[in-house]
């Protein structure tokens, strides 16, 4: 009878998670569409590279939606269940609450480990590799951008000019550069030679010009200035091309586990703050978890408010998730800020849903009514019908 039970269980649960997973994953998606449309369009980008990048950010938007999927599927799942009288009937033949959430545990067992392997590895390593790539997809299209006798804009507040490029396009010469990016001064700069140099630790890429001057025109004044100079550097801004290249630094999300703790035993020792980095972690560690507390509220829920979930269950899966991912961004921002220690903050939605969950659990188990104001307010609203034809 277990294995019997846990199967028909799992199917009726797998099915609206696979569902749950492409409809979340799909909402998350769409605000990256337009951006990736545009690398393709304007930009250029082969489509297997395209390709390549969309597996790089898909779990970043795992982590996220799994335990979203998760729990639309215990709702839905259950919902349906009770609904249609199954819960009632396994109570019947003396199934408990218990015995039921069994393949439920069993289900959420193999989603905490999935998330856990997620955020530990998973998603710090896919980061990395989405900068490596869209880095070297800048370095690439702005070295294959400069053409000679053309006159390139791809640089924000740059147009360069050269007279010749020679292979492999990091060599130029005969060029001007029409400067605007400095709004109180406009310089025009001409130089013989020009080299792309590219700083791999920085992610900077650079235009080394030599033997050449520089126009300069003050807005204010309308001062003109001449300067010659033998090597001159201007920093070429990629992020008008390729966000993602903007920032060099190394982001506490992109680090792995092992990096992430040396950096912060590194910062403690030198009296550094550190918050950022211990957010990090707690919150890797606390964020797997939300499936267990989604369980707790959606087992409950599902098992006693049939009517309310054949209608309504999408939307109060979109509560519960918005209700946890509120507390979890204030956690975040408490615990950057120091007002909480970062393990208290980030634990605060498991901590708060968690025990609003047991409770449900508990009085689901007891055969008490979740919430007996919503059974008065059900009744009262389908009295009204019969209570509008008795006033006519």
């Amino acid at each position: 009878m277990g294995k019997i039970l846990s199967r028909y269980i799992g199917r009726e649960v797998v099915i609206p998670f696979l569902l749950g997973l492409s409809i979340f994953t799909f909402i998350l998606f769409t605000a990256r569409i337009l951006k990736l449309v545009e690398l393709v369009v304007n930009r250029g980008v082969p489509l297997l590279q395209m390709l390549k990048i969309f597996l790089y950010v898909m779990p970043a938007f795992f982590e996220v939606t799994v335990p979203m999927a998760f729990l639309l599927a215990l709702l839905w799942g259950f919902g349906r269940l009770s609904a249609d009288r199954e819960i009632t009937a396994l109570k019947s033949c003396g199934i408990s609450l218990y015995q039921m959430a069994l393949p439920v545990g069993i289900f959420t067992v193999f989603v905490l480990v999935g998330t856990f392997l997620l955020t530990f590895y998973v998603r710090p390593w896919s980061n990395t590799v989405l900068k490596e790539t869209f880095y070297e997809l800048t370095k690439t299209r702005a070295t294959a951008g400069l053409r000679e006798k053309t006159f390139n804009n791809e640089f924000e507040g740059l147009v360069i000019y050269a007279e010749e490029v020679h292979p492999p396009g990091t060599i130029l010469q005969g060029i001007m550069i029409a400067d605007s990016r400095d709004q109180q001064r406009t310089s025009t700069l001409f130089a013989q030679r020009g080299v792309l140099l590219t700083n791999e630790e920085s992610r900077l890429l650079t235009l080394r010009l030599l033997d050449g001057t520089i126009h300069g025109i003050e807005s204010a004044s309308k001062g003109y200035q001449t300067t010659r100079f033998s090597v001159y550097d201007v920093t070429l801004n990629l992020a008008t091309a390729f966000a993602e290249a903007r920032k060099p630094d190394r982001d506490p999300q992109d680090m792995p586990i092992g990096e992430l703790q040396d950096t912060i035993a590194r910062k403690k020792a030198a009296g550094d703050s550190y918050n950022a980095e211990l957010v990090e972690l707690y919150r890797r560690i606390s964020l797997p978890f939300s499936c267990v507390v989604f369980s707790l509220i959606a087992l409950p829920l599902s098992t006693q408010s049939a009517g309310l979930l054949r209608s309504h269950g999408f939307a109060m899966s979109l509560g519960i998730i918005f209700a946890y991912y509120l507390l979890l961004t204030v956690g975040e921002t408490l615990g950057r800020k120091g007002v909480l220690p970062p393990w208290i903050a980030l634990w605060l939605p498991n901590t708060i849903l968690g025990g609003l969950g047991l409770w449900l659990f508990h009085r689901a188990v007891r055969e008490s009514r979740l919430f007996p104001f919503l059974s008065r307010l059900r009744q009262l609203h389908l009295s009204l019908p019969s209570f509008a034809q008795t006033a006519k």
